[in-house]
């Protein structure tokens, strides 16, 4: 994409509004423009990023077995009615009356929808283990949005849906998810922390939130150094074996917020093993049993031909905060620094000169070859100075830099720049297009 053709409106001047690093990066840099309180424009760069995380989420949920589906953003209040939910959620739910005065609302969640369409659909216990995902968006009616998308009103969510034919089998669909959540963050440049969580108006007696660490974070975090520092199952693991190993290993070390914390169980640990940081929670997720296929009347036949509730768990992951925790934890004084599986470009080929001959030919030529190798490049053709190009190539924030001007082209040379460490080398046009012709493996 030539920037010269690219819709990037960036802020020279910190915004008065945004009171923590992702807000303020993300409006800075063109990613997202507020159009009423809580309720955000997202912008060509924003928008890329969201697809990167949206896809990497969908590619793990796959890899995990969940199914997907897209279901509608308006429901019925007859459907939390069943659930005995519309009355006990609260003022966060926008409830609203159609033309025909049929009370309707924007979803919040969808434990209501998604029980009524397997209730309706599937009807013996040969079709479980079922779980089913959308990537959606949802609203609620926070009473005071803050920290930009952080804690928006409208925000895109995955959230995942478990139907199986007893308690042990949804533990284990539990486990499948908890696991496929570590592959997620991981691969998102991110380390993330599993704490057993308050299940709140989902329901349920198991639960647990996914934390990330962020200097910046909203929760104070007290944790084991080794749940930090153990490595993520790999993209070999068998779901169809046994998780429970995995997963216990993981729970089975302390690990809380500020909320839940134990202090005579964090003085418990060794001291070179705790961890006290600040944590931004990305996901959450949830064991309810029958919680909503009881009053909903989800049933299948069971093995014996008698009806039997199915048991269920939901699971759910901020793909719309997640851009902005991924900035909170991965920026610097000039700008974002994205990791490499979510940035909005795969690099920036920055022309020094614009206009002349060498320099427009070996920009040309660079664009066109790693263009052809299926690299997603931004070309800074404009004719900004130098010191703006850099500017804002620094604050938006992609891996790589490839700058090209005519002093080091006299040499044969073009310069490479790793925005996360700053370090720079100077390379040949052919061994800066063989560096990066390569697309890494996800």
């Amino acid at each position: 994409m030539r920037l010269s053709r690219f819709y990037m409106p960036l802020m020279k001047e910190t915004p008065a509004e945004a009171q923590i690093v992702s807000h303020r990066l993300m409006l800075r840099a063109g990613l997202i423009r507020q159009q009423s309180a809580g309720i955000y424009a997202w912008l060509p760069l924003g928008k890329r990023v969201l697809a990167k995380i949206e896809g990497i989420v969908r590619e793990e949920q796959n890899r995990a077995g969940a199914v997907e589906v897209l279901m509608p953003t308006i429901q019925s209040a007859d459907l939390w009615r069943e659930s005995g939910r519309y009355d006990a959620y609260g003022p966060e739910m926008l409830r609203i009356v159609d033309r025909h005065d049929r009370e309707m609302l924007y979803g919040p969640t969808n434990e209501e929808m998604i029980t009524t369409i397997f209730r309706d659909t599937v009807k013996s216990y040969r079709a479980l283990p079922l779980n089913l995902y959308h990537i959606q968006w949802k609203f609620r009616d926070e009473i005071r949005p803050r920290f930009g998308v952080m804690r928006g009103r409208e925000f895109l969510m995955k959230d995942a849906y478990s139907f199986d034919i007893d308690g042990e089998a949804a533990r284990r669909a539990y486990r499948r998810m908890f696991i496929a959540y570590l592959r997620t963050f991981a691969r998102m440049g991110l380390k993330s922390v599993p704490m057993r969580a308050d299940t709140g108006p989902i329901g349920g007696d198991l639960s647990h939130e996914f934390i990330i660490l962020a200097d910046t974070g909203e929760s104070q975090v007290f944790c084991h150094r080794d749940l930090i520092e153990m490595p993520v199952p790999g993209a070999d693991f068998d779901y169809e074996g046994d998780t429970e190993a995995v997963v216990a290993q993981r729970t089975s070390l302390y690990a809380a917020t500020e909320e839940m914390h134990d202090a005579a169980a964090f003085e418990a640990l060794p001291e070179d093993k705790r961890v006290t940081a600040r944590g931004i929670e990305v996901g959450h997720i949830f064991y309810f049993g029958t919680k909503y296929s009881k009053p909903l009347g989800a049933k299948v036949a069971g093995p014996d031909g008698n009806d039997v509730l199915v048991e269920m768990g939901s699971y759910g992951i901020g793909v719309s905060r997640l851009v902005a925790a991924i900035i909170e934890a991965s920026h610097d004084e000039n700008g974002i620094v994205w990791p490499e599986s979510v940035a909005p470009f795969d690099l920036a080929l920055v022309n020094l000169k614009p206009g002349d001959a060498a320099t427009d030919e070996a920009c040309a030529r660079i664009y066109r070859e790693l263009g052809a190798a299926g690299r997603d490049v931004l070309y800074d053709d404009t004719d900004e100075r130098v010191g703006a190009k850099f500017a804002a190539m620094d604050l938006i924030g992609l891996p790589w830099q490839l700058i090209v001007g005519p002093k080091g082209l006299a040499k044969g040379e073009v310069e490479v720049k790793d925005r996360r460490s700053g370090a720079r080398e100077t390379l040949t046009v052919e061994a800066a297009i063989g560096r990066f012709a390569a697309k890494p493996a996800a």
